[in-house]
């Protein structure tokens, strides 16, 4: 099978290519990464795409469509903290924290990206048997699971997500049947993304990239397309929206 993976310079991103050159019936696999990079692996092809222009994103999906159906797409992107299009980004403690500049870059990159995602795989998802796309998400998007409150920008950035995604399997239901959209929270992963909050993890919850990430594809096969869209995290479980 074909694979696409966006975001496949990141820590998570890396470890999901690694899983899938291991996997006797990927053929090849599309990394997208906004940035150049390589991948030592002959079934990877590597190519840099700006997630946040759609147009940029419309014209890779026309080029890459010879290799279409792709049973399976992974999209990675995600930002919490750290500099994103020239914004420095931190979780509000308060809502004295907030930032319109800060909450555009959240709902840019959590958000918009993805979308642009969404918009444009139809016509490499179409497929007579399933196609699966995954978004990883976060477990605190499920706006009912909303008990602590903070990380006012992450958190409605990821709900947004979640939305697209529940909406969009309406119109992929439509256009694309064979189509299971999923929502995946990884559990908090040991990642430049987490660094400066894996002190308030407690013990035997801080996971390898390489350990979610088995854990997502050992999920992947028990999920039921008549059910979609998923939102999962690591352990399988369903979380509310």
């Amino acid at each position: 099978m074909n694979v696409l993976v966006v975001g496949a310079s990141t820590g998570i991103g890396y470890s999901v290519l690694t899983h899938l050159c291991e996997l006797s019936d990927v053929k090849n696999v599309f990394a997208v990464s906004r940035s150049q990079f390589r991948f030592p692996n002959e079934k990877v092809s590597c190519h840099q795409v700006d997630s946040l222009d759609s147009e940029s994103v419309s014209a890779f999906c026309q080029k890459v469509e010879y290799a279409a159906p792709f049973s399976l797409v992974i999209c990675t992107i995600g930002a919490l903290h750290g500099m994103q299009n020239n914004q420095k980004l931190s979780p509000e403690k308060r809502l004295e924290d907030l930032n319109p500049n800060q909450l555009l870059t959240y709902f840019q990159t959590n958000t918009i990206a993805p979308a642009n995602w969404l918009k444009h795989l139809i016509p490499l998802t179409k497929n007579k048997t399933k196609s699966q796309v995954v978004f990883f998400t976060a477990r605190v998007g499920s706006i009912e699971d909303n008990r602590l409150g903070g990380w006012y920008g992450y958190r409605a950035s990821k709900a947004a997500l979640n939305m697209m995604i529940k909406t969009a399997q309406v119109e992929y239901n439509r256009r694309a049947n064979n189509v299971e959209l999923i929502s995946y929270h990884p559990g908090t992963v040991d990642t430049d993304l987490s660094k400066p909050f894996q002190g308030n993890v407690p013990d035997g919850k801080l996971f390898t990239a390489e350990f979610t990430v088995s854990q997502l594809f050992t999920h992947l096969k028990a999920l039921n397309i008549a059910q979609a869209p998923h939102y999962i995290d690591w352990q399988g479980h369903q979380i509310p929206w």
